[in-house]
């Protein structure tokens, strides 16, 4: 049966020069891979955006797509360059030199899932890291292209929200007594990857729906808003990391009684940024 390569919801009309993408939400895990794991599915799934593709799912109802994964984090990672070779988990790959993710078992095919994890033992043929690749990786990537092109060339310039979530304990490691505890951390890879103008908007539009914030602290942005995000080219890119003990048990991967509302400040949250996103005059250059 050929694979869902992603899942897409597009508006009926484009609208706003948003792109929502979300590539760690997948879950169609492949029976081969489930059967060669030595962990547990709920184990698996510890590294997961679960739920986050339907926190942002009103984006259509706003005039944006949303793309979103279906193949789980733990198989191949979206938000990885196609580069980020593992020679530790996939046969055939020379070990040369390894960026602190992949060292770290994070690779394009991941090794592990949260806590260091072993996600199988032995290691995997190159042809089936490169088939992962073929079926997942390089399909979802081509698509957020062409939304964000489509996007660019409609209005002049596109913004690219990279929607993700983030365990509590990611938020609460470090903090000192008295220091505010986020609830949501906005990524621009420290104004590398957004204009200011936007980021200053959307922190201001999650504060006044309630949500503390804070900035490119534990998490400043990965691959996906480095690749994308060229605010001198009208093209901006922002990842948004949501604490997930706002909706759901992390043990447990299951919604809480708090979800509905969460997901009605989201939503919020979702139609104002499109609106933000208009053409300006000047950004685009900047």
């Amino acid at each position: 049966m050929t694979p869902i390569e992603y899942y897409l919801r597009e508006p009926k009309r484009l609208t706003s020069a948003v792109v929502f993408s979300s590539p760690h939400s997948g879950r169609d895990y492949p029976a081969a891979f489930l059967r060669d794991s030595v962990l547990d599915d709920r184990a698996l799934r510890s590294s997961e955006d679960a739920f986050v593709e339907d926190l942002f799912g009103a984006a259509p109802d706003f005039g944006a797509p949303l793309i979103s994964a279906s193949a789980p984090r733990a198989y191949v990672d979206l938000n990885r360059s196609i580069e980020d070779l593992d020679s530790a988990i996939i046969r055939g790959v020379s070990r040369g030199r390894q960026n602190s993710r992949v060292a770290s078992g994070l690779g394009v095919i991941p090794r592990v899932v949260s806590e260091g994890r072993a996600i199988r033992s032995g290691k995997i043929p190159f042809e089936e890291a490169l088939e992962r690749l073929e079926s997942y990786y390089t399909p979802y990537h081509a698509r957020l292209q062409q939304l964000l092109q489509q996007a660019r060339t409609e209005f002049g310039q596109v913004l690219l929200v990279d929607c993700h979530s983030m365990p509590s304990e990611a938020v609460n490691h470090g903090r000192g007594e008295g220091i505010a505890r986020p609830q949501v951390v906005l990524g621009d890879r420290f104004g590398a990857s957004c204009s200011k103008v936007y980021v200053d908007q959307i922190e201001t539009i999650f504060r006044q729906e309630g949500f503390s914030v804070m900035r490119n602290s534990p998490f400043a942005g990965a691959y996906i808003t480095q690749a994308y995000g060229r605010p001198a080219a009208g093209q901006h890119a922002i990842q948004i990391e949501i604490d997930r003990s706002l909706y759901m048990n992390e043990a447990t991967i299951c919604t809480t009684s708090e979800y509905a509302s969460t997901k009605r400040r989201l939503t919020a949250v979702v139609r104002q940024i499109c609106d933000i996103a208009m053409p300006q005059v000047g950004l685009a250059a900047e």
